[in-house]
This record gives structure tokens, C-alpha cells and sequence, in this order.
């Protein structure tokens, strides 16, 4: 199955042709979305878009590079949605998006990692997968990942070193590819998504973020584009697309298992 196992579809950016691109990714074969919220704000925004497509489904979480305006008050509102959804017949798939980014600042660690710790211990308590967001602090996120033992989840945008990847993989995560694998400069994402472990890989748009190579680098991204990174994927590994999309929603399925009841067989387009 094609998933696209992070995109932020509810974006102010989709907010012309929301719906319509959604049908484009289904059209292209896309069997799910995964729209991760990054403040109390959009929480609902992402449940309602959930509720209107049957092939989307979200996460809940405090992003990092958002984390200024977030009181400890939040986390308990985190919570109590959390255990609201999931008494109910829900689409919540993991917390996220969640982690630490010291790339814009290193001014607010402290306050970064307060909410990225406290967020991990839902994670925790509910037993759910986590998205991440993580730049420039690889090390810092798994020291919190070690002490925390959650069930795992995915490293979204991954651009770490082959051994942190291998940390990452020690701990029961995937790890994310998409857009920024499809230039030809990108030399060591390239090589990180060649020479991993096919087993650890899943994909991802981040759309409307991270435009591949075709759409050039001010372009829009948007999940229908999810097809022709999976191209790129299999080219750089000398496999069919087909194989490609089998084993990375394979993967998805695997560490995101909500999704095992969200997605029905389909043909895909090839």
C-alpha cells in the first residue's frame, strides 16, 4: 500500500483546493494520509479532516519549533483528547508531531524538551507510536527516546548518520523519506535511503513542506506527488515501484498498526 506517513494537509496553504487534492493523492494511489498536528490549535482541524476523508487519518501532538505559546495546560488537554478519542471509533494513529529542533533556536532547549519529555510519557501511558521532528539534535532525541521506551514510531525527514539511523532502527523506528531524497545534490540522504535497511523505511510528502526536485524548491508540495517519490525510492535501490510501495506500507503498517484497520486493499496505480 502507498501511505503517506506525514503530511500536513490541513495547512493554510491547502485551504483553496483542500479536498481536491486529497481526491488527486487517492487517484494517484495513496491509500492513507497521515496529517500530524502541531499545536492545541489545529488539533481539531486534523480530527475534522479525518472525519471527512476516508483515507486520512491523524496524529496529536505539540510541535517543537511551535512550542513557545504551549502551557502545561495543553498537555493535560492532550490527554483528555487522546482518551476521548480513543474510546470512540477513532482515526488516531500516534502523538505527534513531537521532538526537538534546535536548527531555528537553541534559546528555548529547556522548554523543548519539557513538552517533548512530557508528550513521550503519553505516549507511554496510551501505548501509541510517535511521529518526530527531528533537526540538529539527533543525540538529544535519542537519549529521550532510551528513557522513555516507547513503542516506537517514525523519524520523519530523517537526515541523521548512518549510525544514528542504526540507533533509531535498535529502538523499534522507521524512519521517513520523501522530497528531500529526490535531488541529485541531496548525496547522503540519498545514500541513507539506498543502503538502510528496506525494512526501515517509509515515505512521506511533509507536504505542503519539502517540494521534491520537480516542483523546484519554492513549489507546493502535496501527497499526490507520494507515487513518483516512491520512483525515486525504487530507482536509487534497483527495485520495481511495486515492490517499493509493498514494503514501505508494509513497513507503515507495522509500526503505525492502527492503520492495519484504517486501509483496505486496493489496485494501486503504477
Amino acid at each position: 500500500m502507498l501511505i503517506d506517513t506525514h503530511c500536513h494537509l490541513d495547512a493554510a496553504e491547502f485551504d483553496v483546493d483542500r479536498d481536491a487534492e486529497a481526491s488527486f493523492a487517492a487517484q494517484a494511489g495513496v491509500r492513507m494520509i497521515v496529517v500530524p498536528s502541531v499545536t492545541p490549535e489545529n488539533f481539531q482541524n486534523v480530527i475534522q479532516l479525518s472525519a471527512q476523508h476516508s483515507h486520512i487519518c491523524f496524529a496529536l501532538g505539540l510541535h517543537p519549533m511551535f512550542i513557545d505559546n504551549a502551557s502545561p495546560g495543553d498537555i493535560k488537554r492532550l490527554h483528555a483528547l487522546i482518551t476521548q478519542q480513543l474510546a470512540t471509533a477513532n482515526k488516531l494513529v500516534a502523538v505527534g508531531e513531537i521532538g526537538l529542533d534546535f536548527f531555528v533556536t537553541q534559546q528555548n532547549r529547556e522548554t523543548q524538551e519539557y513538552f517533548f519529555a512530557e508528550q513521550l510519557k503519553l505516549a507511554k501511558e496510551f501505548n501509541l507510536p510517535v511521529i518526530l521532528h527531528v533537526r540538529r539534535a539527533v543525540d538529544d532525541v535519542l537519549k529521550y527516546l532510551r528513557k522513555y521506551k516507547i513503542n516506537g514510531g517514525i523519524a520523519h525527514a530523517f537526515n541523521g548518520s548512518p549510525q544514528q539511523a542504526q540507533e533509531f532502527i535498535k529502538l523499534g523506528f522507521k524512519l521517513g523519506f520523501g522530497g528531500a531524497m529526490t535531488y541529485s545534490r541531496a548525496l547522503k540522504i540519498r545514500e541513507l535511503a539506498k543502503n538502510l535497511p528496506i525494512e526501515s523505511i517509509v515515505l512521506e510528502t511533509d507536504a505542503p513542506d519539502i517540494p521534491p526536485e520537480w516542483l523546484g524548491t519554492k513549489g507546493r508540495n502535496s501527497p499526490k506527488e507520494l507515487l513518483k517519490i516512491a520512483q525515486v525510492l525504487a530507482d536509487l535501490r534497483r527495485m520495481s515501484v511495486s515492490q517499493i510501495i509493498e514494503i514501505t506500507g508494509k513497513n507503515s503498517v507495522q509500526i503505525l498498526p492502527k492503520l492495519a484497520d484504517l486501509c483496505t486493499p486496493v489496485e494501486v496505480l503504477h
